[in-house]
């Protein structure tokens, strides 16, 4: 409304009496500037650890020819084609692309945590302890509706903390147990086809459409059991990976078919990408073009270090980190959550007890900018030198990088609770509700979104730091993977950092460079479920 005001005096105006927009310009100009230089920065050092990790130019030009013409063209082709319609398409074709890839990935994730870490009958024992805790704990609720606050929580403690473990050991001692692949299909297979039921039955609202579709998944899964192992692809593979892979495609797809009265052509395009890369795989292999000699390949995700860079690897350390980052989320989600909702919800905001929670709260933000090399060594003298934990084993390398997050946990649910309208909290008052009742239906639902993002994130972060490790004496390399969580490990960062001091150049630039690329997928991945749980959070509030 300035501008249209003529000859208008006052300060709004200078001296000149006259609006000016060259500063704003100026500014979104040097943010625009900002905004390049970061993103060239991060481009820039991501191909230079891409070119050491892969060696494009140790393949043979025909190599890429092929696969320019039978991958690169069609895909580009068809997807601007996508985009040129505007319908939609483009982002309906990239997604069907991107969740296979990404349940994939996941599902290759949860096979090497069996594979070296959980035995078939520990896995088969923390199901039976599971459902038997679940079912005390729904069969209390259906029987007590009534029960007060205080008798649910004794009865919760009860079940998780003593029938749970006795479960536990009792279902581990027995002698035998079924083939691991029907223990994979009854918990994997069939928990997948009954959530995928479920939510078919509650997109369509027809139950006789969710059991269908629950009884079309049970199906599938289980005819995949009876596939020629000499494929490569033995029955518990087939479970775990149509399970995190198969089973979110096909809901994506039917969630396409229904939303979309035309033909859904997008979803043509992943089949698209897979014949060409299997086309051009079958030409290069017919016409002998060699490809580039990568020091990231299957060779390199599946061994152990080695003195030889040639065969040098990172499983051990991928399953180390893996395994870090279970006890990191353990031990700084649930506190990191509690004590947020401690100090937004319940912590008085004056007296000497007001005073207090600023204190605390100063000291918070404090302590999410001290240096992680301070948390490394707080994490050897709490874990290691006060409760005479041994050092470098997982257990210790978890809390003391869950030290490390704590502060970002709470100030990001903080600042997720805090931004829930008030008027929501007013509202469930006046209807009746307990604080505690508002916080549980409607502060938490409508924080959550913000809460699971900001811990994601800085799980992101938690998986790459390196000085924690080397201050609780995790070690350089190792050439077993850990068995349990209080055995020596070694993490991705801490075995990159051994390579760096190798002398050999192999180590420092080629597989140090393999090492730096897995760690980034792995910290993209993370990325990407932290923007998946937070879009479908925020659609659901």
């Amino acid at each position: 409304m300035a501008a249209e005001t003529e000859g208008a005096t006052g300060d709004w105006f200078g001296d000149a009496e006259r609006i000016s927009r060259l500063p704003g310009k100026v500014f979104a100009a040097a943010c625009l500037s900002a905004t390049l230089f970061g993103i060239v920065m991060v481009a820039g050092l991501l191909v230079y650890v891409t070119k050491d990790a892969i060696r494009p130019f140790t393949a043979n030009p025909g190599w890429f020819l092929v696969f320019f013409l039978t991958f690169v063209l069609p895909s580009t082709a068809l997807l601007g084609y996508f985009r040129r319609r505007g319908d939609g398409e483009a982002t309906v074709a990239l997604t069907a692309l991107g969740v296979p890839l990404f349940g994939s990935l996941l599902g290759s994730g949860v096979l090497l945590l069996f594979i070296d870490v959980l035995s078939i009958v520990e896995w088969l024992a923390f199901v039976v302890a599971a459902v038997v805790t679940g079912g005390v704990l729904l069969g209390h609720r259906r029987a007590r509706t009534r029960a007060s606050f205080l008798e649910e929580a004794v009865v919760a403690v009860v079940a998780l903390f003593v029938l749970a473990p006795v479960t536990f050991e009792f279902v581990a001692t027995f002698p035998t147990v079924p083939q691991a692949w029907l223990i994979y299909l009854l918990t994997f297979g069939l928990g997948g086809a009954v959530v995928g039921g479920l939510i078919v039955a509650r997109r369509r609202n027809d139950q006789r459409a969710g059991l269908v579709a629950g009884g079309a998944l049970l199906a599938t899964v289980t005819a995949g059991v009876f596939i020629d192992p000499s494929t490569g692809i033995t029955p518990p593979v087939w479970v775990i990976l149509f399970t995190f892979a198969g089973v979110p495609t096909a809901l994506y797809v039917e969630g396409v078919v229904r939303r979309r009265d035309h033909r859904p052509v997008g979803l043509a395009f992943p089949l698209v990408a897979i014949a060409g890369i299997l086309l051009g795989a079958v030409l290069v292999e017919m016409l002998g073009f060699a490809g580039p000699e990568a020091w990231l390949d299957l060779q390199f995700l599946t061994s152990a270090n080695s003195r030889f860079p040639e065969e040098a690897g990172i499983y051990p350390a991928l399953i180390g980190s893996v395994m870090m980052m279970v006890v990191v989320a353990v031990s700084s989600f649930p506190i990191g959550v509690g004590a947020a909702l401690y100090l937004e919800e319940y912590a008085p905001s004056d007296g000497p007890l007001g005073v207090v929670v600023k204190f605390i709260e100063i000291n918070i933000a404090n302590l999410a900018g001290v240096p992680s090399v301070v948390y490394g060594l707080l994490g050897l003298a709490l874990f290691v030198n006060w409760l005479n934990f041994a050092s470098g084993i997982v257990v210790v390398g978890g809390m003391t990088v869950g030290l490390l997050i704590l502060p970002i946990i709470i100030i990001s649910a903080q600042e997720a609770i805090r931004a829930v309208p008030g008027s929501l909290r007013q509202a469930s008052y006046g209807m009746g509700a307990t604080r505690w009742q508002t916080i549980r239906r409607v502060v938490l639902p409508e924080a959550l979104p913000g809460i699971l993002t900001g811990s994601i994130l800085a799980f992101g972060r938690a998986i790459g730091e390196t000085a924690p490790l080397l201050m609780i004496g995790a070690a350089a390399s190792v050439f077993q993977p850990p068995g349990g969580f209080f055995d020596i490990f070694s993490a991705m960062p801490r075995q990159i950092y051994a390579w760096v001091g190798q002398p050999s150049q192999e180590f420092q630039y080629g597989v140090m460079a393999a090492g730096v690329v897995t760690l980034l997928v792995v910290m993209l991945s993370m990325n990407a479920a932290a923007i998946l749980i937070r879009n479908k959070y925020e659609r659901r509030s």
